[in-house]
């Protein structure tokens, strides 16, 4: 559909030109702001509302989303491949890939005072493949968030999308584009109120340049690097899907995690600044149980030496302990499965199977589960910290929706980081830290109850109760959207079966009855998919991991790691036998 065969009707253009204009003039009443400041703002109007104009104005048949096709059509992306991408082709763009994205969390943001940074998803670090300060702070959290809303939207029917139009389909996915550089704005804007701080000189030398917009510039620089980052992280997961192999954010999950294990493994390092000491070991699992070993006599050792190495952060053995415990479930859960008997309908005796896995839904639950809470947690950061909407009415500054330590020295104080909330529904949603956080307590909450920052220990079991069962649940109902969103459902799967000239043995080659077989299954399999999953990283993070790597993040890793072996094993199958290529890939 050209953008001139849109049907529109254009009387929606004078009320919203009049709101963008109304907004702006009320800001310069109010603010009385630069030039500089007024023309951004202008600027942001004429996108925001040109944007609701491409929307609302569309009068078609179809879905508003279609009213999008002029900017979908021309935002920047990556061209699909006209034919077979070759396995060394394949394995060379996505080492590519992977190494640029170590080189991006090694670039750090241009004018930022990194000695003030305060980062909003420092518990969801693992989880976001983010770096703090650099150009992935954002992570992948935009283009997470983005999917959860396109998904929650079509699976309510909110969105009139049927996913399995290609048209449609197509729809969806340029929408879902556009909505990722409409969330990289929202989470990066407010990263410059107060967590992002501009260094000094950078605010003075564009002062200079432009008087009284010193500090103005200083943000729009910080907030346009933390877009070029984002977006082009979006980019690179488009070259990994289209050109690689995996997906590109699974890969940057698994790239992060790992280095994340590798670190609270081996590094020999102490975590905070000063000699090696007793109170400062080295915060690798492996040199700081050596160093007590080496330093302390066997009394010493009896007498603390090994509470402080088995149960003790950072990195203590029981964390590195649950962290192999972990790896070993998810292998074997991501090897369980059932297989459907097939045969194909012409050749005699040619047979195969149809595996449906446990973790038939793959990991992609938790991630935007996981997404999800983070999402949740810089928001109750925001209305407990920001100065504007902590004066919001009702839900502004409010100790049910989360508190947050006054300042660093009080959160150095408190052994947390500025970012832990101390109350409310932040605090029963936040991750807990491994053993050290709840279950210590509970057996001597004289040396251990400091852990529970004020909280009792009922309080403590609540919180553990409702985080595992919101991870539950939750990745139980994200399970359920993306086995639709995905083809992955009884009816498509029936028709890639029937496709392909395959049936199952003693039932006709009908997608319906192929449907009526598979509906048995794979419903109840997302299900248990979906819980899976939410049970085993939750469980994984009570436990405690090594490097901070969280449960979520070393479940993940693990079945992205599986996955991409067996997505390296069937490119090399089709490289092999390209007559698979129809039944695996689709491919001619």
């Amino acid at each position: 559909m050209a953008d001139e065969e849109i049907p529109r009707d254009p009387r929606w253009a004078l009320p919203l030109a009049a709101i963008g204009v109304a907004i702006v003039a009320i800001f310069w009443y109010w603010d009385s702001p630069t030039l500089l400041a007024v023309g951004m703002l202008s600027a942001s109007m004429f996108g925001i509302f040109g944007l609701m104009y491409l929307g609302l104005s569309y009068t078609g048949p179809k879905s508003r989303l279609y009213g999008l096709k002029p900017l979908t059509t021309r935002l920047p992306a990556i061209s699909q491949p006209r034919g077979h991408v070759h396995f060394r082709t394949k394995m060379f763009w996505t080492i590519l890939i992977v190494l640029l994205y170590f080189l991006m969390t090694n670039i750090y943001l241009f004018g930022v005072d990194q000695a003030t940074v305060i980062d909003l998803f420092a518990s969801y670090r693992s989880i976001l493949a983010g770096a703090q300060g650099t150009l992935m702070h954002l992570g992948i959290g935009p283009i997470v968030t983005a999917s959860i809303i396109m998904q929650l939207f079509v699976g309510a029917k909110i969105i009139n999308l049927d996913l399995t139009d290609d048209e449609d389909k197509g729809t969806y996915q340029g929408s879902q584009k556009v909505l990722v550089l409409v969330m990289i704005f929202v989470e990066a804007i407010p990263q410059v109120f107060g967590y992002l701080t501009p260094s000094a000189s950078l605010v003075t030398s564009l002062g200079q340049f432009s008087p009284g917009n010193g500090m103005l510039l200083a943000d729009t620089i910080i907030v346009a690097q933390l877009v070029f980052g984002c977006y082009l992280v979006f980019l690179m997961d488009e070259v990994v899907s289209k050109w690689g192999i995996g997906s590109g954010i699974s890969l940057f999950i698994a790239a992060g995690v790992s280095q994340q294990i590798v670190q609270g493994t081996l590094n020999w390092l102490p975590s905070a600044a000063g000699p090696i000491s007793a109170g400062n070991p080295p915060s690798g699992t492996i040199p700081k149980t050596i160093w007590f070993l080496t330093n302390y006599n066997a009394s010493q050792m009896a007498s603390g030496g090994w509470e402080q190495v088995l149960l003790h952060a950072p990195n203590p053995v029981i964390a590195l302990l649950g962290t192999a415990v972990i790896f070993f479930i998810v292998a074997w859960t991501e090897s369980t499965r059932i297989e459907l008997p097939l045969s194909h309908a012409e050749a005699r005796g040619a047979r195969g199977r149809y595996p449906l896995r446990l973790i038939y839904a793959s990991n992609i639950p938790v991630i935007l589960m996981s997404a999800l809470l983070a999402n949740v947690s810089v928001v109750t950061i925001l209305l407990w910290t920001n100065p504007a909407l902590a004066h919001f009415p009702l839900i502004g500054h409010q100790w049910w929706i989360g508190s947050y330590p006054a300042s660093s020295t009080a959160a150095q104080l408190l052994g947390v980081s500025a970012t832990t909330p101390l109350t409310g529904g932040a605090w029963y949603l936040n991750t807990p830290n491994g053993l050290e956080s709840w279950f210590l307590p509970l057996i001597n909450s004289q040396t251990y109850g400091v852990f529970l920052l004020g909280h009792t220990w009922w309080q403590s079991l609540i919180h553990v109760g409702l985080f595992f069962g919101v991870m539950v649940g939750g990745s139980i109902l994200f399970a359920k959207f993306w086995i639709q969103t995905t083809n992955m459902g009884p009816e498509a799967v029936a028709r890639q079966i029937e496709a392909s000239g395959m049936q199952i043995p003693g039932f006709r080659r009908e997608p319906r009855v192929l449907r009526r077989v598979l509906e048995r299954y794979i419903p109840v399999i997302t299900v248990i998919s979906g819980a899976t999953v939410g049970a085993l990283a939750s469980g994984a993070d009570l436990i405690g991991t090594v490097g901070n790597a969280s449960g979520t993040g070393v479940l993940l890793m693990v079945g992205i790691i599986i996955n991409l072996y067996e997505a390296m094993g069937r490119e090399q199958l089709m490289e092999m036998n390209p007559l698979l290529r129809r039944f695996i890939a689709g491919e001619e």
